[in-house]
């Protein structure tokens, strides 16, 4: 969308901004939208902010707009993108709760207190394992955080890790062998390359060596996230397997993207950009409320329903249009979506 964006209401920012893109194009204006989900994948709320808004500054608005619909008992999970200190505390403001997931690498005391607490892990789905710890449990500042280690995740990580060192260690060999001004050149490209360069560190003569203490801090990490909640009455495999379900919110931004299409978008105006996302996420809430109401993703609804055709007919006495026969599938999924199956013929003319 090249271009500077058109003047906005007054006292309001333009939505088409330059940020930080999750796409590599920062030289493209964007906008930034949020997406509500229920634990079943449904939509029930969308929204676009400035293409320069950071995730840390809405929750407070999604709070507020939620909260306006007078739920009896509502538990917000957000993933670590919102979890600063300040969401969260105004996030349980009112008898509201939350469950946000905290980084491992955050460097907080509680964090590396609740990584480094022993206990039992009580395993609660064929792949995840839960443990409960406390922090400051009934003092001020008090959090209770839920450990979560996925054994088949660890394995990759593990082998992940194993396959970048073994590469390292071979790469390492051979720059010994190379004269001096190639073997400075092929060291800071070592040293700065995005995935090998973590596992390494510097000796005091200026050697590259294979970082043993980083790869022992990270094997204590394999498998693991930290997720926190305030609420008290939420058990620790429920607060995981919630957690679990922000799946479906990226699942449905996948959807918006991929299958409908919501990007590129070449409008310019405010109200139509925001008409042009509220059109995609009604066509996102058709799709999930089909899927639901049939058992069977959009891909397999589709294909079956593409089958069904529309014929033209013309003689000499006249013409009409006639729908082809439908199959026991099309039935059924007309029948599961209580929708009712389009006339055999019309639009007969003589």
């Amino acid at each position: 969308m090249p271009g500077g964006p058109k003047a906005a209401a007054a006292g309001e920012a333009p939505l088409r901004r330059l940020g930080h893109s999750k796409d590599h194009r920062p030289d493209l204006p964007q906008v930034v939208i949020g997406l509500a989900v229920t634990k079943s994948g449904i939509p029930v709320r969308c929204w676009v902010w400035p293409g320069n808004t950071s995730d840390q500054t809405v929750a407070e608005q999604v709070r507020d707009d939620l909260r306006g619909w007078k739920l009896d008992r509502s538990v917000l999970v957000f993933d670590s993108g919102f979890s600063s200190r300040d969401n969260l505390a105004y996030l349980s403001r009112g008898q509201g709760h939350y469950l946000a997931g905290i980084k491992l690498r955050a460097g907080m005391a509680d964090v590396e207190g609740a990584l480094s607490r022993q206990g039992r892990y009580l395993r609660v789905a064929d792949n995840l394992s839960v443990k409960e710890v406390w922090v400051n449990r009934g003092g001020a500042g008090e959090r209770r955080f839920i450990v979560c280690r996925n054994d088949e995740e660890a394995r990759r990580d593990k082998t992940r890790r194993d396959q970048a060192v073994a590469r390292i260690e071979a790469e390492l060999q051979a720059i010994k062998t190379l004269p001096s001004d190639a073997h400075h050149k092929r060291e800071c490209a070592l040293r700065s390359h995005p995935s090998l360069g973590r596992w390494l560190c510097q000796t005091p003569s200026g050697r590259l060596v294979v970082d043993r203490q980083r790869i022992a801090a990270e094997e204590r990490l394999d498998g693991k996230y930290l997720i926190e909640t305030s609420d008290r009455a939420l058990s620790a495999a429920d607060a995981a397997l919630a957690y679990k379900n922000l799946l479906q919110a990226e699942r449905g931004f996948r959807d918006l993207k991929g299958r409908i299409e919501l990007r590129p978008v070449y409008h310019r105006l405010d109200e139509r950009i925001r008409a042009h996302v509220l059109v995609c996420f009604l066509a996102l809430l058709l799709v999930r409320v089909a899927e639901t109401r049939t058992t069977q993703s959009w891909p397999v609804l589709r294909r079956a329903l593409r089958r069904l055709k529309l014929a033209r007919f013309t003689s000499k006495d006249g013409r009409f249009d006639q729908r082809s026969e439908l199959d026991a599938e099309q039935k059924a999924l007309l029948r599961a979506l209580n929708v009712a199956a389009p006339e055999r013929v019309r639009a007969v003319s003589v």
